[in-house]
């Protein structure tokens, strides 16, 4: 066994994660051999899974006493403005959002990258079954023309040459060497057993892998929604998207962290594997396949010979043999004995397709091609698998900080959302410039009709330096207006009193000027009282 591969190097990272400690659950030191189904092997990967669940409680700790100090901290909160803490929430749900779009898109790379490495991998166990497949098919078809075609030839053609001793010891020696083709034939590795192994593999890890991608799909999808509601309840200080924010920005944390927890341990078992992958094969085949021929297509080495080139010589040697004696009996046999020339060219057609059977055989057992496929699912699992895993677990640590920021952040905007609507109830409800007034008012169009008072007084002048505001013509009686005027006293003021009628009143009116207003009006009724009737 070589030293050391000439054509694979297991990467660097697959290195370092294979140093990690492995222990089991009683913290024993564990053989980082790849091994899964040790049951020591498997606790080691289940207490790196173990690790990630102790910082999920480890944060769910902080985010908790953080939340309880912030509760049971009395701040002043008249000695500070509005504007400090508003920015200060915003800023942070910037950044948090940002964070979280960040880690989405380190996660849409690493979950590509893992897919990617994952259907080459299973690409290349379909072409390995496909190339045993067809070693298995071509050795029993072959087998079956020599042992039932053949020997059908062979016998009629032992009756039309009865009476030939010497055509009789050629279709002997033909038969013997068909027998040692037969012979090599079963020496060959039956690899149906092997084929059906890769088929299962293959199909449980397309199974796995749909799945694994779907789940991570939808995990960063309800990410970028969290984050899209977070935005949304801040823009429009809505507490119902903020609650709805809190309570799902705790489920995609503990999503987060479980999602660590799998692909910590994924990581690691399948760096384990990538650091000795010649190892892990040669103990799984051991007692199905023979050693010499698992290192002749593991290694595919020039120091290597090939196992089957015996079996492969004695089976062209025995064939071309054959070729010859049928071309002779083809020539000498058939002048004599006409009827045996349709047995002789069905045993030529029979031999020419058993070498093209031999050529394809010998290409397919050669190594190349299955070392090549073997070399391509390693660089697909190690390479890019393993990359992907490395990715995806930067994903969940970023998505945790992410929404361990939003979780944090989020009583602090619900506390300044509390607080905007209470010094918003501390307003008069009818001081229009009051946006909660506004609201109201434009659910309750009659709430909005505010009636007003406004008083104009002269205590520092003469009445004549008064100016009453303009009047509006009304077809009210004059006394209302008297009788209005009454009600303060006859003294020197300008009263608006409320509506009377369908116009504004007129200001209410000194005696001498009250004496004038009614001649004057007495005067216009003679006028025009005909004319325009009072309605």
């Amino acid at each position: 066994m070589p030293a050391a591969r000439v054509d694979y190097i297991a990467p660097w990272w697959a290195v370092w994660l294979h140093s990690f400690p492995h222990l089991n659950l009683r913290l024993q030191p564990v053989d980082s051999t790849f091994t899964p189904q040790d049951p020591s092997y498997q606790e080691s990967l289940l207490l790196l899974g173990l690790v990630a669940g102790i910082c999920l409680g480890l944060n769910l700790i902080f985010i908790t006493a953080y939340l309880i100090c912030l509760c049971c901290c009395n701040q002043d909160e008249e000695a500070q403005t509005k504007q400090p803490k508003s920015s200060c929430i915003t800023w942070t749900s910037v950044a948090a959002g940002l964070l979280c779009c960040a880690a989405v898109g380190v996660g849409f790379y690493g979950n590509s990258e893992t897919n990617d490495g994952v259907y080459q991998l299973i690409y290349s166990l379909d072409n390995a079954n496909h190339t045993f497949s067809g070693i298995d098919e071509l050795v029993s078809g072959t087998t079956l023309k020599m042992k039932v075609n053949l020997e059908q030839h062979l016998a009629r053609l032992s009756e039309i040459f009865a009476t030939r001793g010497d055509y009789i010891q050629t279709l002997k020696f033909v038969q013997q060497m068909s027998g040692n083709i037969m012979l090599q034939l079963s020496g060959l590795p039956v690899w149906r057993d092997v084929s059906m192994d890769l088929a299962e593999v293959a199909n449980k890890t397309t199974y796995v892998e749909y799945y694994r991608w779907l789940s991570y799909l939808l995990l960063f999808i309800l990410d970028l929604v969290i984050c899209l509601i977070a935005c949304l309840g801040l823009a429009k200080h809505s507490k119902c998207l903020l609650a709805t924010m809190l309570c799902c920005g705790v489920l995609t944390l503990l999503l987060s962290w479980a999602s660590l927890a799998v692909d910590t341990a994924a990581a690691v078992g399948t760096s384990d594997f990538c650091v000795a992958p010649d190892k892990f094969i040669l103990n799984v085949t051991q007692g199905h396949v023979n050693t010499e021929i698992t290192r002749y297509y593991l290694y595919c080495s020039q120091g290597l010979s090939n196992p089957f080139q015996q079996a492969l010589t004695i089976f062209q040697r025995s064939l071309t043999t054959m070729q010859i004696q049928i071309l002779g009996l083809l020539q000498f046999a058939v002048p004599l004995f006409p009827t045996a020339e349709k047995d002789l060219l069905g045993i030529q057609l029979l031999l020419n397709s058993s070498e093209s059977s031999l050529h394809q055989l010998t290409a397919m057992l050669d190594c190349r091609g299955l070392h090549k496929d073997y070399l391509d699912a390693l660089i697909g699992i190690c390479y890019d698998g393993i990359e992907g895993l490395l990715y995806l677990g930067l994903f969940s640590l970023l998505a945790a900080m992410a929404f361990s920021t939003m979780i944090c952040a989020g009583p602090q905007a619900w506390k300044y959302l509390v607080g905007r609507d209470r010094s918003y109830d501390d307003i008069d409800e009818d001081d229009p410039f009051n946006p909660q007034a506004r609201r109201i008012a434009a659910h309750n169009p009659t709430r909005g009709q505010l009636r007003s008072f406004c008083s104009y007084s002269s205590s520092l002048g003469s009445q004549t330096s008064l100016h009453p505001p303009a009047q509006t013509v009304s077809n009210a009686p004059v006394s209302e207006y008297m009788n209005q005027a009454m009600l303060f006293g006859g003294n020197p003021r300008y009263e608006n009193v409320p509506l009377i009628g369908r116009a504004s009143p007129p200001p209410t009116y000194t005696p001498s000027m009250r004496a004038t207003y009614l001649s004057v009006t007495d005067e216009h009724m003679r006028h025009y009282g005909n004319e325009f009737p009072a309605q």
